[in-house]
C-alpha cells in the first residue's frame, strides 16, 4: 500500500505546553470535555508533527468550541458540516493533520449524510465524537443517541425513536477505524488517539462523555469507578477478550453470537476466548464487540477496528499524478489550445 501522507515531523521536540491555547475554557466545570482537551494536548506532541500542520475542524455544539482550546490552525464551521470542510482540507493540502471536533447531534443528526460519507470515502481525517446523548448547547433536547424513553426537552413523555449505536453506524457505513474511550481514563483516550493519528483512512473516536448539565451520569452504568471494572472491556490487538474486578471473565463465540463465560468454570480456559485482531478487514467480530451493551455484555473500548486500507486522498493523489504524466496539457495555454479552435 502506496501512501501520499506528507505530514511533516516537526524537528525539535514539541511539548504539551507548545499546544495549549491562550483563551479561556468555557465549558461547564465537570464537563467531560476537559479531560478530551487534556488527552489532545497529550497527544499532539507525541504524532510529533509540526505544529503548523495540524488543522482543528468543528461544527456547532459544545464540543465544537475545540478549535479555540489548542493552539493550532482552526476552522469553527457550520453545524453538521465539519466533515466536508475536513475532506476539503485533507485533500486539498496531504499536508495537514486534520482533526474534526464534533458531538453526537452535530455529526449523526444535521451532519449525519456527511459523515456517512466521509467514512465511505476514507479520507484521512481524525474524528473526536463527544457522544454526551444530548444536545447540550442549545439546552437538552434529545439527540441521535439518546436512549429510548429518556425525558428531555424535547421528549417531556419519553423518546420514542431507538438510538443510533455509533459503533454500528460506522461499521455501516463501510469504515476502517473506530475506537470508544470514557472520559474518565485520559490514559486510554491518548492511546487511542495515537493510533488515530497513525490510521491512514477517517477514524472515528467515540468518547462517552459526561454533560453534568442535561445528562449527568448517563453512562454511569459504564464508567462508574466502582463497577466499570465489570462493565467495560478493554481490547487490545492480539490479546484475548478478558474482563472484570479478578480478570475472570471472558467474550467467547458461540456460533454466530457473542457470549460472556467465566473463565475456570464449565472447563472454560483463555484458549476458548476470542482474541482481539483491530487489524481484520472483515467487521463480523468488530461489529460484534463494538455493539456489545451493560448490563448484559461489558461495552468495549479502545480500538475496535483498524483496517488497512488506501485513503481517498491516497488515490486523489495518485490519479493526479497519473494525469500530469499522460496528458497532453501541460499548462493552461495548452488547455486553451486544445480542441476545436479558431480565430475572430
Amino acid at each position: 500500500m502506496i501512501s501520499y501522507n506528507k505530514v511533516e515531523k516537526s524537528p525539535v521536540e514539541l511539548s504539551k505546553q507548545d499546544f495549549v491555547s491562550d483563551q479561556m475554557v468555557k465549558w461547564c466545570p465537570g464537563c467531560g470535555a476537559h479531560a478530551i482537551l487534556a488527552a489532545v494536548s497529550n497527544v499532539f506532541p507525541k504524532i510529533g508533527y509540526k505544529k503548523e500542520n495540524f488543522a482543528m475542524v468543528s461544527g456547532i455544539g459544545c464540543s465544537s468550541r475545540f478549535p479555540y482550546y489548542v493552539d493550532t490552525f482552526g476552522f469553527h464551521g457550520i453545524h453538521g458540516r465539519a466533515a466536508a470542510i475536513a475532506s476539503g482540507l485533507k485533500v486539498a493540502n496531504p499536508g495537514l493533520s486534520v482533526w474534526v471536533a464534533t458531538g453526537d447531534g452535530d455529526s449523526m443528526a444535521i451532519g449525519g449524510n456527511h459523515f456517512i460519507h466521509v467514512l465511505r470515502r476514507n479520507i484521512d481525517i481524525n474524528v473526536l465524537l463527544f457522544n454526551n446523548r444530548i444536545y447540550g448547547l442549545t439546552k437538552g433536547q434529545f439527540s441521535p443517541t439518546t436512549p429510548m424513553g429518556a425525558v428531555t426537552k424535547t421528549s417531556p413523555h419519553g423518546t420514542i425513536e431507538p438510538p443510533f449505536t455509533v459503533s454500528g453506524l460506522v461499521m455501516g457505513a463501510q469504515g476502517t477505524f473506530f475506537a470508544r474511550v470514557p472520559d474518565n481514563n485520559v490514559k486510554l483516550m491518548t492511546e487511542v488517539l495515537y493510533e488515530a493519528a497513525k490510521h491512514n483512512g477517517t477514524a472515528v473516536v467515540e468518547i462517552l462523555q459526561n454533560c453534568i448539565i442535561f445528562a449527568d451520569k448517563i453512562h454511569d452504568m459504564v464508567t462508574n469507578r466502582e463497577t466499570r471494572e465489570d462493565r467495560q472491556v478493554i481490547l487490545r490487538h492480539g490479546e484475548p477478550v478478558i474482563f472484570g474486578k479478578e480478570r475472570n471473565k471472558g467474550i467467547v463465540l458461540r456460533g454466530t453470537s457473542l457470549e460472556v463465560v467465566e473463565i475456570g468454570k464449565n472447563g472454560i480456559t483463555e484458549d476458548d476466548l476470542i482474541v482481539h485482531d483491530m487489524y481484520s478487514s472483515n467487521p463480523g467480530i468488530q461489529r460484534m464487540l463494538g455493539w456489545m451493551k451493560a448490563p448484559d455484555y461489558p461495552v468495549a473500548m479502545g480500538v475496535i477496528r483498524a483496517a488497512p486500507s488506501e485513503s481517498y486522498d491516497d488515490l486523489s493523489e495518485r490519479q493526479i499524478e497519473t494525469a500530469k504524466k499522460t496528458s497532453d496539457i501541460k499548462s493552461v495555454n495548452d488547455l486553451l489550445r486544445s480542441g476545436d479552435t479558431w480565430e475572430i
